[in-house]
C-alpha cells in the first residue's frame, strides 16, 4: 500500500482551514481518502469585506501569518501537493489580488480567488456522490460566510447551480436585504416545483455542529422540524451563554442561527423535509481534484 500526503486551504468569509489528507494507495482497490489533521483559525475576513470593502491591515497580516503556519505544517508532515482557494471575502475585497501577491512573496503560497461555480464544481467531487443517489432529487446547501451555494441534482445529474451573497456574515452585519432573499426562493422554486420527493443535504461548519449536537449516527438525516427545534433552543441562549453553556466556539456562537435559518427557508422552499450532512466541504474537494490531476500525469 502507498499512502500520499495531500492539502487543501480552503480561505473563507468566516475561517481559514487547511485539511491535510492520507490517500491510501492499494493496486486494484479504490483510493481512501482519510483525513491527517484538520486546522481552523477563525480569521473574519468577510467583517472587513462586507462592510468596508477591503481587509484591514490586521486581518492581512493574520492571514500571511497563518499561510506561513500552514506552509510550515505541510512541510513537517511532507505534502506531496497542496492547493488553496480563496470565496466570498477575497473575491469581493478590493485588495483581494494585492494580498495574493504579497502572501506569495511572504510564504510561497500561491491563493486562487475562485467564483462560486468553481466552488460547488470542487466540492461535488467529494463524497458527495455516496450520498446523492441516481433515482432521487436533492438540493444541495452550502452555507459559508459570505455567501451560500445551491445545487439542484435529479436522477444523479447537475440541473442548476447557483451562488447567492447570502452568508452568515452578511446576515450578522446585517447586509442581506429582503430581494435577495426573494431572489433566493424565486431561484429555489424554479428549479424544485416540478421534483417530488426532494432531499437537502447540507455542508458547513455550522451544519456540522448542528448534526454533531443531533447525536445522530454519520447517515441519518435531520428533520425539518428538528432544525426549526434546534434554532429555537439556540436562540434562547445569549451570545455569552452560547459560547461558556453550549461549548460553542465564539466566531460560531454569533453565526449558528444565521446559518440554521438559511437551512429552514431552503428546506420549506424546496418541500424538503430532511437535510443529509455528509460533513464534506471545500477542502475535501480540493485535494480529491488534486489527486485527480496528479493520476492524468
Amino acid at each position: 500500500m502507498k499512502i500520499r500526503k495531500l492539502a487543501g486551504i480552503d480561505i473563507g468569509s468566516n475561517g481559514v482551514r487547511l485539511l491535510i489528507s492520507n490517500v491510501l494507495e492499494e493496486e486494484g482497490e479504490s483510493p481512501i481518502f482519510a483525513k491527517s489533521s484538520l486546522v481552523r483559525v477563525p480569521i473574519r475576513l468577510g467583517a472587513d469585506v462586507f462592510t468596508d470593502g477591503e481587509i484591514s491591515a490586521e486581518n492581512q497580516q493574520r492571514l500571511c501569518d497563518a499561510m506561513q503556519a500552514y506552509h510550515l505544517l505541510m512541510k513537517i508532515n511532507k505534502v506531496e501537493q497542496f492547493r488553496a482557494c480563496a470565496t466570498s471575502a477575497m473575491r469581493e475585497a478590493k485588495n483581494g489580488q494585492t494580498i495574493v501577491k504579497k502572501i506569495a512573496q511572504k510564504t510561497g503560497i500561491t491563493i486562487d480567488i475562485i467564483d462560486g461555480a468553481e466552488e460547488a464544481s470542487i466540492i461535488a467531487t467529494t463524497d458527495l456522490h455516496k450520498v446523492i443517489k441516481p433515482n432521487k432529487n436533492y438540493i444541495y446547501i452550502d452555507v459559508g460566510g459570505g455567501s451560500t451555494e445551491f445545487t439542484i441534482y435529479s436522477n444523479g445529474k447537475t440541473i442548476a447551480s447557483k451562488s447567492f451573497p447570502i452568508g452568515t456574515v452578511r446576515l450578522l452585519n446585517d447586509m442581506v436585504n429582503a430581494k435577495t432573499w426573494k431572489d433566493v426562493e424565486n431561484w429555489i422554486k424554479l428549479y424544485t416545483d416540478n421534483l417530488k420527493e426532494i432531499e437537502a443535504v447540507g455542508s458547513g461548519g455550522n451544519i456540522n455542529r448542528i448534526f454533531k449536537d443531533s447525536g445522530r449516527k454519520k447517515g441519518n438525516p435531520l428533520t425539518l422540524k428538528y432544525m426549526k427545534d434546534y434554532l429555537k433552543y439556540v436562540s434562547s441562549y445569549s451570545y455569552d451563554e452560547r459560547v461558556r453553556e453550549l461549548e460553542l466556539n465564539p466566531d460560531r456562537a454569533d453565526v449558528i442561527t444565521y446559518a440554521t435559518r438559511i437551512y429552514i427557508n431552503a428546506m420549506k422552499w424546496s418541500r424538503a423535509k430532511h437535510i443529509l450532512v455528509p460533513r464534506v466541504g471545500l477542502s475535501d474537494g480540493i485535494v480529491r481534484k488534486i489527486y485527480t490531476s496528479l493520476q492524468k500525469k
